[in-house]
């Protein structure tokens, strides 16, 4: 297992970002490496890798528009309102306990708001530059660690669609799990349902939920102060400026929210949703069409790192994809060599905590590792739910914690305004504790008992 090109190359990623590498830089050297590793030799390697930018491209420029149109609601005035009704409620609140309990509201608002970005209002990560950014004077006014906000918006991501099936939900649970689980097992008699698949995923879920209240009440509970370049304004500036706010601007954003929110839920393209949005801001003069480019290259500066980062995370897939590590892993399972039924347990989330990594997406996972990973559950004898609980963890394991996931880049592109937030130490790497180490505990104990 340590000599599959698949492995050596998600180690050193993971050693080169712990390292304070810059994710692109480090994705293109894991990139070389599983190339070189697995034997498709320099040319071949670098020839695939810049052909697989290309897959990345869209999800770059869903990215660039989302943050144009973040852009465009800053300039309409609507966050700084919130955030000053905030800070009033801040300042009549009394210290102590009730300002604790204030804290773990907002938080307790931020996991609606994420959970919500997977079915309710199915945006993903596109609320996260338009809410958290003018939460972020709050949040150092209350000494809010930003690492428990991280692990708060990342559990919403992600512990939602293995969970629920609505949304993104529906998706992961009934055409991906739901659909490839009957495949594989349709010739061994094991068919599956969405109830049975979300049933075998609530423990898994439990432990999600556990490392989420670890992080905040445990982990990251202490005050933490952070160093604020720039003076923030005072009250009065405040006042002064949400005095200056029309109500034709509040007017402007809200129907801009909803008619982009619609507008994306209508034609599945955040381009066009962003695009509509920003021409609703144009049109009521939030800004004036002679200053769209400025809007656009300051989106571009909020949510390059992103965008950025998921192309080469797409040239990086496709050279795993390329070599034979994937499949060496998932057929390494089947050798036989295996005898104890927990070892192959663990070993099937480790595995499938390598490939999720490697190739970034938890929904591609499964067509990979069910066709070899149902029949290897079933002749080690795990019950239907057991291995259907295997197959969903295997596939969700890596998604929090990874470098190059939306689901730790998301929340680092709102909290990392004002360039306060690692994205590796502050969210890739708490989000790996808290919810890839539960994932497999929790998971080998499904597996085991279900």
């Amino acid at each position: 297992m340590l000599s599959n090109p698949v492995v050596i190359s998600i180690i050193v990623l993971l050693a080169l970002s712990l390292l304070r590498i810059n994710v692109v830089i480090a994705l293109v050297i894991a990139a070389l490496t599983a190339g070189l590793c697995g034997d498709l030799g320099l040319s071949k390697t670098i020839e695939t890798f810049t052909g697989g930018l290309g897959g990345g491209a869209e999800v770059a420029m869903n990215y660039a528009m989302l943050g144009a149109f973040a852009i465009a609601i800053s300039k309409s005035g609507i966050t700084d309102l919130i955030a000053y009704k905030i800070i009033t409620k801040m300042n009549k609140t009394p210290t102590g306990n009730n300002l604790a309990w204030f804290k773990y509201l907002m938080f307790g608002v931020l996991v609606l708001f994420s959970i919500s970005s997977q079915n309710l209002l199915p945006v993903h990560i596109a609320f996260i530059p338009i809410v958290v950014p003018p939460l972020l004077s709050i949040f150092n006014r209350l000494k809010i660690d930003r690492r428990a906000v991280a692990c708060v918006l990342t559990f919403g991501l992600t512990a939602t669609y293995m969970l629920l099936p609505v949304g993104f939900g529906k998706i992961f649970i009934e055409s991906v799990l739901v659909k490839n689980i009957n495949q594989a097992g349709s010739a061994l008699g094991l068919q599956t349902d969405v109830a049975q698949v979300s049933l075998a995923m609530l423990l898994p879920v439990v432990g999600m939920i556990l490392g989420l209240l670890t992080a905040v009440f445990i982990t990251y509970h202490k005050p933490r102060e952070y160093d604020v370049v720039v003076e923030e304004p005072t009250t009065k500036d405040i006042e002064t400026h949400i005095a200056n706010i029309q109500p034709k601007q509040i007017t402007a954003s809200l129907i801009a929210i909803v008619a982009t929110f619609a507008t994306q839920l209508f034609t599945s393209s955040t381009i066009i949703g962003g695009l509509v949005g920003l021409v609703i801001f144009a049109l009521f003069g939030i800004f004036k069409l002679k200053e769209s480019n400025d809007i656009f290259q300051q989106g571009l500066r909020l949510m390059a790192m992103i965008g950025f980062v998921m192309i080469a995370a797409s040239g990086f897939a496709n050279v795993i994809n390329a070599t034979t590590g994937v499949t060496d892993l998932v057929q390494g399972l089947s050798s036989g060599v295996i005898q104890s039924k927990g070892l192959a347990a663990f070993l099937m989330l480790l595995v499938g905590l390598f490939i999720t990594m490697g190739i970034g997406s938890s929904f591609s996972t499964v067509p990979i590792i069910t066709s070899i990973y149902v029949p290897l559950c079933l002749s080690f004898g795990f019950s239907p739910l057991a291995t259907v609980s295997i197959v969903g963890v295997a596939a969700a394991l890596g998604d929090a914690g990874s470098p190059a996931s939306d689901s730790t880049l998301g929340p680092t592109s709102g909290l990392n305004v004002d360039g306060k937030h690692d994205h590796i130490w502050d969210s890739v790497v708490p989000t790996f504790i808290h919810y890839n180490i539960p994932l497999i505990i929790f998971g080998w104990i499904a597996a085991m008992y279900l």
